[in-house]
């Protein structure tokens, strides 16, 4: 058992390059099958792995752990990527992963603001000209105007902000990287940002692009406050976190007649059917219009 695991999960870190959390997530995952199926049959083996063995793990999971459908999808999802790749190195010659259908979920719809809200914000915002305020000012922005996530704002450097050519180059999941172009409006409030940021801290190397008052990267708990403190002046939502940021961007350009597969590169989306949800998103607001605006609503 540990051979195989360990292969494969080697496999995800050197050449998928997966980052350290998402490999761990994967060997619970199998670890957690593993024990299941020992407790049914302690002469299992990977080879003799049937699809019942792992329908069975699924109704034990649902009705048993209680997990979710989608917490169960992901646990699905380790033992796909698993057996394609024993059946890649040629461990094994069924793949019983392939009549194993996911049980259903409920996708929820994601938590935006509407454009009126985000003007709003940003004319709140907008007196508070010292380096925090610049800073935390252009930080609403970037996550709006561009659509990238947290993990890649905080990743962005000095040089993959090209105010010449105006775009960011982005390192998104498993190292795959985009450029994002930005407007005229961006562009002005990071020269803002880049001049408050010298008077504070001086013409210097960064570690990073966005940095805290003493030059130090910034971290994601700080990033996620000064999104939430900020969201919170404007909407009463249940989730006001940097992904609503996200969320918001790929509403507000889905709304302004942009194409879906454009909005699936500029988010950095491997699959477009993920960019669909924002498609049920525009609806939702569509229906919102009718009811208010309709007399026989």
């Amino acid at each position: 058992m540990e051979l195989w695991t360990d292969s494969f999960l080697e496999y995800l870190k050197s050449e998928r390059n997966y980052s350290p959390a998402t490999v761990e997530s994967y060997a619970k995952d199998l670890s957690l099958f593993w024990n299941f199926l020992e407790d049914q049959n302690p002469d299992a083996s990977w080879k003799a792995v049937q699809a019942d063995d792992v329908r069975e793990w699924v109704i034990f999971m649902m009705d048993e752990s209680k997990l979710t459908a989608a917490a169960v999808n992901r646990k699905l999802s380790a033992m796909r990527t698993f057996y394609k790749y024993l059946r890649r190195v040629g461990w094994v010659d069924i793949n019983p992963m392939e009549k194993v259908v996911a049980p259903k979920k409920k996708r929820s719809l994601p938590y935006y603001l509407r454009e009126s809200e985000m003007d709003r914000l940003l004319e709140l915002i907008d007196e508070d000209k010292s380096f925090k305020g610049v800073r935390d000012r252009l930080i609403l922005m970037m996550f709006y105007e561009t659509g990238i996530r947290r993990a890649e704002l905080l990743g962005l450097t000095d040089a993959s902000v090209d105010l010449v050519a105006k775009q960011i180059k982005v390192t998104g999941k498993r190292n795959k990287q985009r450029i994002v172009p930005f407007g005229e409006e961006l562009e002005n409030e990071i020269q803002s940002y880049r001049m408050a940021r010298e008077e504070v801290l001086g013409h210097q190397a960064f570690p990073t692009f966005f940095v805290t008052e003493k030059g130090l990267a910034m971290k994601e708990g700080m990033v996620n406050r000064i999104v939430k403190e900020n969201l919170s002046l404007v909407t009463t939502i249940k989730k006001r976190s940097p992904h609503v940021l996200r969320h918001s961007f790929a509403t507000a350009m889905l709304n302004n007649k942009a194409g879906l597969t454009s909005i699936q590169k500029l988010l950095g989306h491997e699959n477009v059917a993920t960019t669909e949800i924002y498609t049920h998103v525009s609806f939702e607001e569509l229906k919102d219009e009718y009811k208010n605006a309709h007399p026989r609503k």
